[in-house]
């Protein structure tokens, strides 16, 4: 997806653990929350002392069930970037799950990091994982909802840290129809920093723009955006389109002509980071879990091209 040093929604390496116990190891489902506003992004960054939302809950993790937790999470988040339902899994040494500390039961470890975990991050349920299940692979979409406000005074101070400000007022019949022409699968390149070896084609299933103006908040727009995966800036760079359409400094026709390019364009801007949220990820049911990490583990293509 898309965020600000790395991107709303960039995926992490795979890490090809199995699912349940194998060796003396369950792994656990974890589902998470957190203000993206004073992290460095999702990504533990090595060789620094850079505050992360993956570092944040290794450590104490590591430091609840006495031995070294690694994370793999459905989509890693930049710089400023929040979640309200992101989903992560770890392995764990049946051992450490046996510890006096939770005895058994993950659940107990939601109390538990509440006592540890600052205030802007919270793990908001643990428990086993289904057979198959990976947090990254096994995903079948995942779910992000962008803030603005185009108010000359700004975001509700309340808000600010979750609402970007965009200087310019919009058109929001504008926005959706830019918005409406990029649904699909389609090579997004255009909208993507590129990573090695990495596919810039994705399935964007949803993307909605709404009015959610009050009286105390007027001139306050929304973006719902879906996708089966994000590439490396990806939403933050759809919304910054749409914004520039919806404000006339592009042409209705701008998005449509971004689809056929192969390469990051220098037209498209980065919407601020503060006003994204990835707001969920969906899974398949259990008995689809591992199918559906071994599908997404291929390298997409668009139906006219080869595979």
């Amino acid at each position: 997806m898309s965020v600000s040093s790395s991107t709303s929604c960039t995926e992490p390496a795979a890490t090809g653990t199995p699912s349940t116990g194998d060796g003396g190891f369950r792994r656990l489902r974890l589902h998470i929350a957190y203000d993206g506003t004073d992290f460095h992004g999702w990504a533990r960054q090595a060789g620094t002392d850079l505050r992360t939302v993956q570092s944040a809950l290794e450590d104490n993790l590591s430091l609840v069930l006495r031995t070294p937790i690694s994370l793999t999470v459905a989509g890693r988040t930049d710089a400023g970037v929040h979640a309200s339902d992101q989903v992560a899994h770890c392995d764990v040494p049946l051992a450490s799950l046996q510890t006096r500390s939770i005895a058994g039961d993950p659940t107990t470890l939601v109390r538990r990091l509440a006592r540890l975990l600052p205030e802007d991050i919270a793990l908001r349920s643990c428990e086993f994982a289904p057979e198959g299940f990976d947090a990254r692979f096994s995903a079948l979409r995942r779910h992000y909802r962008y803030r603005i406000s185009t108010s000359p005074s700004g975001p509700l101070p309340t808000r600010a840290r979750d609402t970007a400000h965009w200087p310019k007022p919009v058109n929001l019949a504008q926005m959706q129809l830019a918005a409406a022409s990029l649904i699909g699968l389609n090579d997004f390149a255009a909208f993507c920093k590129a990573r090695p070896h990495a596919t810039t084609i994705r399935d964007l299933q949803r993307f909605e723009w709404f009015d959610v103006s009050t009286a105390e908040e007027p001139e306050t727009y929304e973006a719902h955006v879906t996708a089966d995966a994000f590439c490396w800036n990806m939403v933050r760079a759809l919304v910054g389109t749409c914004l520039m359409t919806g404000d006339g400094r592009r042409g209705n026709d701008f998005t449509t002509e971004l689809l056929g390019q192969t390469e990051r364009s220098s037209k498209v801007p980065l919407a601020a980071a503060c006003g994204l949220t990835l707001v969920g990820v969906d899974y398949p049911e259990d008995t689809q879990l591992a199918a559906r990490a071994q599908e997404t583990r291929g390298l997409r293509t668009l139906p006219d091209q080869p595979h």
